[in-house]
């Protein structure tokens, strides 16, 4: 506008409104929370589904784990819905536990073949070794309370045995009614195994088979090797590193022939030896190796022995390896023969206790602390059932020796020396020297 007359120009500035940036909309914390929770219980509903519809072609560790998962999910979710101030119109996640009818084990039996892989994944054995096992086992699994089918019970113990699986999987996969059932039904089948299968440590009834298939290793009159294995044991009643030590004695064919479970690995090798059942039925009842000398073509006499690590000592029954010492510098030509057909033949317990870790994955892991009285009831059970498997031709689970316990870290024995310890193994390893050259 401009103004006229006396009055001076002036101009009208025009007036301009800041106007202010809208601020994007802030969405509560609490609505945030709710559709994040929503979208975490969704996808662990569509896993829930997925495992429901697909566990049977799945691998048991693939379950398992899956199964693990989803429960630790749920367990957590439910955690949060428990700190929000107000409810929210949102369900928990379905439970596993609600694993709709028939259970697991049911659709397995109905959709799997005699030949069925599936049996050797879940089991570690095919259906006929199952059923053969069943058959031995019935009678005494006619007594669990509350009843329960001895095919399910057996099947439940076995996949725990493989998987290490929790009683809780336990209960869900094979229909019982708790997590104290399925352990319940496990400890009675491990006893009927023990029971049933205990004649398959065939140490004194078998001892001629025994003895020929260490002829073929050039071992003549031998009965067998002496070893240990350590499993690891949490918390601090056996120390910080504590183990629970197992001596076995093993044949050619990596047949557990005696087992003696459960020892501190605190204890010394030797202590172990004589308070074991072994050493009393050779030096006190004189009921094992007993049987008649070997002689060798120089005229010397060999009596039943079996061979055992440096850390024993040297017994007339149990030939250790020959040990370099500062006064003896070096071993002979024979001491280096005998100590080459010793180390080889005691690879036998190595491989023998890995196919059992590699089979039975329970006594693989390390165990709880509160859980070691029955350690010595498990590894027995798996020994047995090792045995078992090896009388039905199922195929061995692959070892590598480099996974085994070293057996090294076992000191020598230091004690006084038999003699005739002595004189055995000197005329053996006399024998295995000429062996050697003939070859």
């Amino acid at each position: 506008m401009v103004a006229t007359g006396g009055s001076r120009n002036t101009t009208a500035k025009p007036t301009t409104k800041k106007r202010r940036s809208k601020k994007p909309q802030q969405i509560p914390l609490h609505q945030t929370l709710t559709d994040l929770l929503s979208l975490v219980a969704s996808a662990t509903s569509s896993a829930h589904s997925f495992l429901s519809h697909h566990d049977l072609r799945l691998l048991p560790s693939q379950t398992l784990l899956l199964e693990s998962h989803l429960s630790s999910t749920s367990t957590s979710l439910s955690s949060l819905l428990s700190l929000l101030p107000h409810p929210l119109p949102l369900s928990p996640p379905p439970s596993l536990s609600s694993t709709p009818p028939p259970c697991w084990f049911h659709r397995f039996l109905l959709s799997s073949s005699d030949y069925d892989p599936r049996w050797v994944e879940s089991f570690r054995m095919s259906k006929p070794s199952f059923s053969l096992l069943l058959r031995l086992l019935t009678p005494s699994l006619s007594s669990l309370s509350p009843p329960t089918a001895p095919d399910y019970a057996l099947a439940a113990a076995l996949f725990r045995l493989s998987h290490a699986a929790s009683y809780k999987s336990l209960a869900r996969r094979f229909d019982f009614d708790s997590s104290a059932t399925a352990c319940r039904a496990f400890y009675t089948v491990c006893k009927a195994i023990i029971d049933k299968l205990g004649h398959l440590f065939e140490f004194k009834s078998d001892i001629k088979r025994i003895v020929v298939g260490f002829g073929w290793i050039s071992l003549p009159n031998c009965c067998g090797v002496l070893g240990f294995d350590q499993f690891q044991v949490d918390g601090e009643l056996l120390g910080e590193d504590g183990s629970l030590m197992v001596q076995a004695l093993v044949d050619s064919e990596g047949r557990f022939l005696d087992v003696s479970a459960g020892w501190p690995s605190t204890m010394s090798p030797e202590t172990m030896l004589r308070q074991s059942g072994l050493f009393s039925g050779v030096e006190e009842s004189r009921e094992l190796l007993d049987g008649p000398c070997f002689e060798l073509s120089d005229g010397s006499s060999i009596p039943q022995y079996v061979l055992g690590d440096s850390c024993f000592p040297l017994l007339p029954w149990l030939l250790t390896p020959f040990v370099k010492s500062d006064c003896n510098n070096g071993l002979n030509s024979s001491e280096r023969a005998f100590n080459s057909v010793h180390r080889e033949a005691m690879e036998l317990a190595g491989m023998a206790f890995g196919r059992v870790r590699a089979r039975w994955k329970l006594v693989s892991n390390r165990w709880k602390e509160e859980c070691i009285e029955s350690f010595p009831f498990i590894i027995v059970t798996c020994c047995l059932l090792h045995n078992f498997l090896i009388k039905c031709s199922e195929a061995l689970p692959d070892v590598n020796l480099g996974d085994s316990e070293d057996q090294d870290v076992l000191n020598a024995f230091e004690g006084e020396v038999d003699e005739d310890g002595v004189r055995i193994r000197d005329a053996l390893a006399l024998h295995l020297y000429r062996v050697s050259q003939r070859r």
